[in-house]
């Protein structure tokens, strides 16, 4: 999945990032021969070559002596000792089996357990008739999900619109938002990023010694806005990374002790600060790749269910909520339905869907595609309607920035072409960081002729420049067909990655598609940012971790 690391938390990106495919494969309906590896099974769909002219290379799903299978048993070999890799009793079982004969399906499609891992799917996903989980029609033949269906001119998502604020924006050096300069009238809750948990002592513990002076500088803003709410949000993608925080999450919620010591310390912390709510962005339970263990999959239940009951009790009605992924191979470590009940609600971080770490997913290779791509949010949002998730309780997550490449063929700029290395196009001078740019640096981009494409279907802008540089994004056209289709599922509200990304214009955009006024402490400001290569990280994530 994706290998981001501290200077993607510096660059002010909410990743709903994974490191690699889960692997699925489609087999021959006929003789369950393994057909193809081009499963995208991030969501669990097919992955539709877009401006592809060349086929990917296919695995080589023969087997025989020496020649074992990559994934499943191998069966029956022919005269020349050529067999083919599969699953199940065709495959698997005594007398068909050559090697590899211990491996066994995703789930049971009706052959038993003794070829099957599970007996059905996480996420309730469908079990293919070849023991494969997944929700494409290879998958599912027909068994589809109900959608919740409103009016777009309802607006339900209309109600509640969320802006991350990232505390460390400051340390740019340019395109910065201080307090006092966040738009107010507009964001019916601020949750301000990050605060930690810390490995040993499981206190909530600032990010750096930088960012605690302005807590009481924004939740001050709740004097300006009637009805505004500061959340704090605890953990982000970098929390789970390598390094002496990456159990904290799982080490927390495994132990009722040291449950009751974070607890107490959150409300001490939301009281000296006047918080309104706790957003827990733990990056991710049960995946070993994010610092996470089996146990979390019931243990993230029995923390929320008792955090809900431990702020209960303080007599003030404290929020919870909690970022998800929108991705399969992450999400299968949420038990949604068991979370539901304790939370107000998820926060599903439909963007990043692609970038610079598909290089290293074989069902995908260094291609570039869109991360905000609303054909496989539409993907992601199945597997909740999948668990019975209340969609009033599901905020539509839209980025204020971009997803950039550096592209192999200047001939070649279309969604689906390849990416010439895993670094991203050149870094912007505001976020300093290659693979991604803010929207104010994106408009800089188009000011100085940057080419912009629009992709109806996946509801994109792609600007191209400088002959090999590309990025996906999202523009004014692009937000209204997202919050149209949030209103159309009845989503009750959308969130926003992160405000301090944006000029003023993507928030302008949003806001005339809300019935809602905006009224602004400061105009927001509108600066430009030339591109160019940043001398090296404008903030170490890691500066003040000492001090903590």
């Amino acid at each position: 999945m994706r290998l981001l690391t501290t200077a993607l938390v510096v660059a002010g990106i909410f990743c709903s990032a994974s490191q690699a495919a889960s692997q699925e494969i489609r087999l021959d309906p006929e003789t369950g021969a393994a057909q193809t590896f081009r499963v995208h099974s991030e969501t669990g769909a097919i992955l539709h070559r877009r401006g592809d002219s060349e086929e990917d290379e296919e695995p080589d799903w023969t087997c025989g002596p020496g020649k074992p299978c990559e994934i499943g048993c191998c069966g029956q070999v022919n005269q020349e000792g050529v067999g083919v890799c599969g699953m199940g009793p065709t495959y698997c079982g005594p007398g068909n089996c050559t090697s590899s004969c211990t491996a066994k399906s995703d789930c049971d499609p009706g052959w038993g357990m003794e070829y099957s891992l599970a007996s059905s799917c996480p996420l309730n996903v469908c079990c293919s008739k070849f023991g494969f989980c997944g929700v494409s029609d290879d998958f599912c033949e027909g068994r589809r999900v109900a959608s919740p269906e409103c009016a777009i001119e309802d607006g339900t998502s209309d109600k509640r619109t969320i802006g991350y604020y990232e505390g460390w924006n400051l340390a740019r050096p340019c395109g910065t938002m201080k307090p006092k300069e966040i738009p107010l009238g507009w964001y019916t809750h601020l949750n301000f990023a990050f605060a930690l948990i810390h490995p040993t002592t499981f206190h909530v513990a600032p990010m750096d010694s930088k960012t605690p002076k302005l807590y009481k500088a924004v939740t001050a803003l709740k004097d300006q806005q009637e009805g505004l709410e500061v959340w704090i949000a605890i953990g982000g993608w970098a929390m789970n990374d390598e390094g002496p925080y990456r159990t904290a999450f799982s080490d927390m919620a495994g132990s009722t002790a040291n449950q009751d010591v974070f607890f107490e310390s959150l409300i001490k912390f939301m009281e000296e600060n006047n918080f309104d709510g706790v957003d827990i962005d733990w990056e991710y339970p049960v995946a070993p790749d994010r610092g996470g263990r089996p146990a979390d999959f019931n243990n993230y239940a029995t923390f929320l269910r008792r955090l809900r009951e431990r702020l209960n009790r303080t007599g003030k009605r404290y929020g919870i909520s909690i970022a998800i992924p929108a991705s399969y191979w992450y999400l299968r470590g949420f038990n949604l339905q068991e979370l539901e009940p304790w939370i107000d609600w998820f926060n599903i971080m439909t963007y990043d869907i692609h970038g610079t770490w598909d290089s290293h997913v074989r069902a995908i290779g260094s291609k570039a595609y869109a991360h905000t791509n609303l054909t496989e949010i539409q993907m992601g949002l199945e597997l909740l309607w999948r668990n019975n998730v209340n969609p009033e309780r599901v905020n539509l997550g839209l980025g204020f920035y971009g997803r950039s490449f550096t592209m192999e063929d200047p001939n070649c700029m279309a969604p689906g072409c390849p990416f010439k290395n895993a670094t991203g196009a050149g870094a912007g001078a505001c976020t300093g960081t290659p693979g991604v740019l803010s929207a104010a640096e994106i408009n800089e981009i188009i000011a100085n002729g940057g080419v912009q494409t629009f992709y109806p279907e996946e509801a994109v802008q792609v600007v191209t420049w400088d002959t090999d540089q590309w990025v996906s994004w999202d523009d004014a056209v692009t937000l209204k067909m997202k919050m149209d289709y949030a209103n159309q599922r009845c989503l009750g509200g959308t969130m926003v990655w992160a405000i301090d990304l944006d000029d003023g214009t993507l928030l302008e955009a949003l806001a005339s598609n809300l019935n809602r006024n905006i009224s602004y402490a400061s105009a927001p400001s509108l600066y430009t940012c030339s591109l160019g290569t940043h001398g090296g990280p404008i903030y170490d994530y890691d500066d003040d971790h000492d001090e903590l």
